[in-house]
């Protein structure tokens, strides 16, 4: 049913179109009812506009913190129109009611994400724009409800034509997109405050994003799929600025997120990073003293699985390397940054998409990651450990070299990013092959093996690159048959978590093939 609007209350933090909204609005001699900092800016545009406390009879009290809550807000907004025991009650109460809201709410997220102190944060939070959004959207069948500036147009449009009237259909989608707002508002701000709290665990939970981007389909072509934000900060796909290239697509955006988070656990300051990632898998991570070095030794790892690729880098994009990137298919390039040489190589790539984010993310920030199960989530605090020189515990009769030392804690950060059973085999600060996602160990270790020789051959190595090689292992090896078959192919020291019911056989087999091998103590599944 259509319903034409006769009372506006308008109330809003982001004041983008709200004049061009009034003065539609106004052209359809609808009576203006508005609060604070919106009235004010409504009157400097010459509209006629009533105080909400003229409505309410009540003053705006506690620095603004009660102003809308109250009976004659409320019940314009709620009652419902045609009930004779509601307009009897708006009647013995003086109530009019409203028939359209405009709403957005405090910057909360904006403020967290700002840095803003405790208080702050605190005063950030919107209470009576939430309830008064929630109260309107209930009662959609009577009243229109906006939460967007992005939605006004569209409402004046609906408005001429249908006589300064909105129809239940408009309604009914303005309300779901305000229920969700709200909910993805409060998501927020029980997110936040769970963290300062120090609660870890909740009783309930809950999570919400905006829209940025609705995708062509997701993993397959007959799925559907959206990409939202949830107002982190944290550099990365996210967050970042595309400079160029098609539309980021699900896969694309999944994948880019893996090579990015791995690219940050090498410290820019300390050596270039290059990681290149396939279907969410590292198959190529080197670091060296520039950037065209890494991603040389990175592609020289596996460059059949490179080709149509991701690649992540930890400093800012340089012309040398963006030349050779350009020589292969490569789907997305994400850096911290780019300069005007690269930019123009890489615009000569069309489709390529360029990804800037102006920082890394920081590894050991607290963060949770969410999966979805049948009837449920599984939440869980983002792996943001880090295994260092000296939490290696040596186990074997031959001590690692310095070399040895170095390759391992390398290979380490690597394996926490590559999908579980993971094997991993570095030299020289550079994957030279890697097994993932298999259901054995000793499968990982046999792929990653042959990788080492494929890639031996593309380069024109006489042997395979595993030889002379670390080995890293994302969790304990459960038998000496996976850590052997390292052994076999090539690799002189092993990292491994640990803690299996035979590490002592294990051990043994590691001491009778002369290798050195060292724990952990922390293993990193990921799947």
């Amino acid at each position: 049913m259509a319903r034409k609007i006769r009372r506006a209350l308008l109330s809003v933090s982001d004041k983008s179109g709200l004049i061009e909204f009034a003065q539609g609005l106004a052209g359809f001699g609808v009576e203006l009812i508005s609060t604070g900092g919106t009235a004010k800016a409504l009157r400097d545009a010459a509209l006629d506009v009533m105080d909400v406390s003229q409505v309410t009879g009540f003053p705006e009290i506690m620095e603004g913190r009660v102003k809308t809550l109250h009976p004659m807000v409320h019940g314009g907004l709620l009652a419902k129109r045609g009930d004779a025991g509601h307009e009897r009650a708006m009647s013995e109460h003086g109530i009019e009611g409203i028939d359209l809201l405009a709403v957005n709410l405090y910057p909360f997220e904006a403020t967290v994400a700002g840095g803003a102190d405790f208080a702050t944060c605190i005063e950030n939070i919107d209470i009576g724009g939430p309830a008064m959004t929630r109260a309107a959207a209930k009662n959609h069948d009577s009243v229109t409800v906006v939460g967007e500036p992005a939605d006004y147009a569209g409402v004046l449009a609906e408005m001429a034509a249908n006589d300064g009237a909105t129809t239940g259909t408009m309604r009914k989608q303005l309300a779901a997109k305000a229920f969700a707002r709200t909910a993805a508002y409060d998501a927020t701000v029980s997110a936040w405050l769970l963290v300062e709290a120090g609660v870890e665990t909740a009783g309930h939970r809950a999570f919400g994003g905006r829209l940025k981007q609705t995708l062509r389909y997701g993993e397959n072509p007959h799925q559907t799929a959206a990409f939202y934000t949830d107002g982190s900060t944290r550099p990365g796909v996210a967050t970042a600025q595309q400079v160029q290239g098609k539309e980021l697509s699900y896969n694309n955006i999944n994948d880019t997120d893996a090579a990015y988070e791995c690219v940050a656990e090498f410290d820019p300051e300390e050596a270039a990073a290059c990681v290149i990632v396939k279907h969410a898998n590292p198959c190529g991570v080197a670091v060296a003293a520039s950037l065209a070095e890494a991603y040389q030794q990175a592609l020289r790892c596996d460059p059949v699985s490179a080709f149509g690729g991701i690649i992540a880098f930890n400093r800012p994009l340089d012309a040398e390397t963006a030349t050779q990137i350009a020589e292969i298919f490569t789907e997305v390039i994400i850096a911290p940054g780019a300069d005007a040489a690269a930019r123009e190589i890489i615009g000569a790539k069309k489709n390529l998409r360029l990804l800037l984010t102006d920082g890394l993310p920081e590894v050991t920030e607290p963060g949770v990651g969410v999966k979805t199960v049948a009837g449920g989530m599984l939440v869980q605090s983002r792996d943001a450990a880090r295994t260092a020189l000296e939490d290696l515990k040596v186990v074997t009769r031959r001590s690692p070299s310095e070399k040895e030392m170095r390759d391992m804690v390398f290979a380490f950060k690597v394996a926490k990013h590559v999908k579980s059973n993971a094997i991993v085999y570095v030299k020289d600060q550079a994957t030279v092959g890697v097994g993932a996602g298999q259901m054995s160990r000793v499968d990982s270790a046999r792929i990653a093996a042959r990788k080492s020789a494929d890639a031996a051959e593309a380069c024109g190595a006489d042997k395979p690159l595993a030889v002379g090689s670390v080995v890293a292992s994302d969790a304990f090896f459960p038998f000496p048959d996976g850590l052997l078959q390292a052994a076999e192919a090539g690799a002189t020291a092993v990292i491994q978590p640990g803690g299996s019911m035979r590490d002592d056989d294990v051990i043994k087999a590691a001491n009778e093939a002369g290798l050195a091998m060292v724990f952990t103590g922390r293993r990193h599944f990921r799947h």
